[in-house]
């Protein structure tokens, strides 16, 4: 073969080899498109449909509004706000797009070139600091895959993503991703967040906020601007260069921004802070009405009868009730006794517990007992960074507890009888001594003791105030619903209020004598008294109601019959088991504090029932009314002897057990309720605008201390809360229906009393049961003439 071939072989070579590797490279593409193609066809069949996202349904929060339409409460597992993209601010759209995704409008649902700067920019940083994702990307994983990281996933995401970009204008896919992102501690969608992090609406925001937002998306807890302000700082920065260099909007702008001081709210949990007794008792209601999902899923708006204002009056009134009980029952002792060296350490975390934001007058914080200086008598006590003087006289109280001498006899005459240095206690700011920057302060404690406390409104049912413990976050039981506790004497006026539809008045006479209940069936006697332990003899019924006697109501009953009053208290709205024995007259059987508030309601309403009312309509998420209160009013007894009851009542109010009360200045009608060992303590009252009940007690049920009565322990409670209440509202009285008379009557035989009788007094009467015969001075009457002896 000649030299000159040897060129053309080797040309032949090279075209053959090119060939062979254009067809094999052509061949494996092929059949690798083929590859591909069959698997994202069966991927593509495994998808979900996109077009559930015209029918975007997400979970949202559930909120619950007081009786002025505050939020009180919410009820959420993703707390989300639905805000229409309409309503959401330009400057907000275009900060997440700058960050996000900034040929948001360009692309059909991915972004190559977008994905290759960010390539590179990660390679540069030497770490992920920029993401290739659209917008519509986050839009198809957010709603139809896991966030698990696999090219399985990754594709799916762009097929979607491709799929959703076709079908929905960029408006819409907008509307999906502000609405259904994350962002940060519990907050999904930007409304929430707005609102978590600056206690507004997003249409509320300033480009600094909306930017401070936009950064989020990538990393919420990185940039938490609760947890990490400087990080959040920094991406904010980034947010504004990134809106600079898409010209949304100018450097004057962005330096603006950046300068301003953001006002990072922390988030309130409402729940607690507000009503959360009341609320606790609206979300199990909900929660059994509706069920789960509906409450924590679907947005429900619940409207509610509370009233914020009255509430905190409430509790204020309680809190103040139990540190005066607290404080008659004597001190307990201090926190504890610590080293000297400890000292330091402990008031710095006394600070931490209680910051400079915390002394205010009338504030509690704690204290440790740095000197005693005896012949001054005033100790020296130390709070956190802040000093106190803690004198004799604010003190005093702090005798044994359960002692037995006389609460003013035992006060105490030396600091160093209860205190010692380093003590660790409670302390009350009184005012600050100006001139040396000290705080005068006195000795407290926490009170051990609870109370509960209803208000109702009279004519609508409406439950405007509960209260069922002294702090919820100690105990989320609620002694107003729940708990069933011996409601004393205040259950006499429903025997009373028997008794007059059996044919009594409030002048019969009853014998209040001694008498011995024997039961042979259960080898039982029971020979009951009155609380002073004596004995009245003949008494009027209005006497024997304002007295509390204890004789006088169980001899009423036994006339009566057990059964027929037990039946009277269902009609009344009284539940509970109820003992079938005498014994119920004197309020031996638990009930709750709701059930009584039911019962004297229908005294203040005139004999109607209208079931209380806490839930005053419940909407749903498009807007429909799914509830709305009803109220009904029933009829359950005569307004006749509605009004008779409510006429002896205030006869306990201005001559009986209830005196504490006249101090309301006001027409007033009430009763107290004190069990036996002193466990219970009640006040029951109405005025013509509202019935309030409050109960104080143990919840071990041990004794409230001696003279620890209903009067003494329960009703200052109430006589507060009503005289705050009140203090704007015209005065109201009594309406007196059709069918009462007035009779003058003489107190000792219940009779018509003689035109010159010095002592008569006026009484009421139902029409037709008034007495007819009149006392002379010349009758010579008995008392088997003219008395009630009821079994005896």
């Amino acid at each position: 073969m000649s030299d000159k071939n040897k060129p053309k072989k080797k040309r032949n070579i090279f075209l053959r080899l090119f060939k062979w590797l254009f067809w094999s490279v052509f061949i494996s593409g092929f059949i690798g498109v083929i590859i591909l193609g069959t698997y994202i066809y069966y991927l593509y069949q495994d998808l979900p449909k996109i077009y559930s996202l015209n029918d975007y349904r997400p979970p949202i929060v559930t909120s619950i509004f007081s009786d002025d339409g505050t939020v009180i409460a919410e009820f959420f597992k993703e707390r989300r706000i639905i805000i229409p993209v309409k309503d959401i601010s330009q400057k907000l759209k275009r900060a997440f797009i700058a960050a996000e995704d900034s040929r948001f409008f360009k692309h059909q649902g991915i972004d190559v070139i977008s994905i290759i700067r960010a390539a590179f920019k990660n390679i540069e940083a030497g770490a992920i600091v920029q993401g290739g994702s659209t917008i519509t990307q986050q839009v198809a994983k957010s709603f139809f895959l896991s966030p698990e990281r696999s090219f399985n996933r990754k594709l799916k995401e762009a097929i979607l993503a491709y799929q959703i970009d076709r079908n929905f204008e960029k408006e819409q896919i907008l509307y999906l991703y502000l609405n259904q992102i994350y962002l940060g501690h519990g907050a999904y969608g930007v409304e929430s967040a707005a609102e978590n992090y600056f206690g507004k609406k997003t249409a509320e925001l300033n480009l600094a906020e909306c930017a401070i937002l936009a950064g989020l998306p990538q990393a919420p807890s990185k940039y938490s601007p609760f947890r990490h302000p400087e990080r959040a700082k920094d991406r904010q920065l980034y947010v504004l260069n990134r809106m600079i260099e898409e010209g949304y909007i100018t450097k004057e702008e962005a330096e603006e921004a950046k300068a301003f001081e953001l006002d990072i709210k922390p988030r309130r949990n409402l729940y607690i802070e507000n009503v959360p007794y009341y609320t606790e008792h609206v979300r199990q209601t909900i929660e059994k009405k509706y069920g789960r999902d509906a409450l924590y899923l679907e947005g429900l708006k619940i409207y509610t009868a509370v009233n914020i204002e009255m509430q905190n009056i409430a509790q204020e009134e309680i809190q103040k009730g139990l540190y005066d009980l607290d404080k008659r029952q004597g001190y307990r002792g201090p926190i504890k006794n610590i080293p000297m060296e400890e000292i330091e350490s402990y008031s710095q975390s006394i600070q931490n517990e209680f910051p400079d934001d915390s002394f205010i007058e009338g504030n509690i914080v704690k204290g440790i007992v740095i000197s005693i200086d005896a012949s001054a008598k005033v100790a020296s006590i130390r709070m956190g960074g802040k000093r106190g003087l803690l004198k004799i006289s604010d003190m005093r109280w702090a005798r044994k507890p359960n002692s037995e001498v006389a609460y003013y006899e035992a006060r105490i005459r030396k600091i160093e009888d209860v205190l010692q240095v380093y003590d660790v206690i409670f302390v009350k700011l009184k005012n600050m001594l100006k001139d040396e920057q000290l705080w005068e302060v006195s000795l407290e404690q926490e009170p051990s003791a609870q109370s509960a406390l209803m208000a109702i409104e009279t004519g609508t049912g409406n439950v405007k105030v509960m209260i069922g413990g002294k702090d919820f976050r100690e105990s989320q039981f609620n002694r107003a619903t729940q708990s069933r506790r011996q409601p004393g004497s205040s259950f006499k006026p429903i025997v009373y209020a028997a008794a007059i539809d059996k044919g009594y008045t409030p002048a019969s006479i009853i014998y209040d004598t001694a008498f011995t209940f024997n039961d042979p069936e259960n080898d039982l006697k029971w020979k009951p008294k009155n609380y002073h332990e004596t004995f009245y003899g003949p008494t009027p019924m209005r006497t024997a109601l304002a007295k509390s006697l204890n004789v006088a109501t169980i001899k009423i009953l036994k006339d009566i019959g057990i059964g027929y009053a037990i039946d009277y208290a269902r009609k009344l709205g009284i539940n509970s088991n109820l003992n079938r024995d005498l014994s119920i007259a004197l309020g031996s059987s638990g009930v709750s504090l709701l059930e009584m508030l039911t019962a004297y309601s229908i005294f203040a309403n005139q004999g109607y029932l209208i079931e209380p009312v806490f839930i005053t309509k419940v909407v749903d998420r498009n807007g429909n009314v799914l509830e709305e209160a009803n109220y009904e009013a029933k009829k359950v007894i005569e307004d006749t002897t509605a009004y008779i009851i409510t006429s002896l009542l205030e006869s306990v109010v201005k001559d009986g057990t209830g005196k504490r009360v006249k101090a309301l200045n006001r027409p007033v009608a009430g009763k107290t309720g004190t069990t036996n060992d002193l466990n219970d303590a009640w006040f029951i009252g109405y005025t013509p605008d509202y019935v309030t009940g409050v109960w104080v007690g143990f919840d071990n049920e041990q004794s409230l201390g001696k003279g620890e009565t209903g009067s003494r322990a329960a009703s200052p409670i109430w006589l507060e809360f009503m005289k705050r209440i009140l203090e704007d509202k015209p005065i109201k009285v009594f309406q007196i229906p059709n069918g009462i008379v007035f009779s003058r009557i003489d107190p000792k035989t219940g009779l018509l009393a003689s035109p010159d009788a010095s002592d008569s007094v006026f009484e009421c009467f139902k029409a037709g049961t008034a007495p007819t015969k009149t006392v002379q001075k010349s009758d010579n009457i008995t008392d088997k003439d003219i008395f009630y002896k009821l079994g005896m």
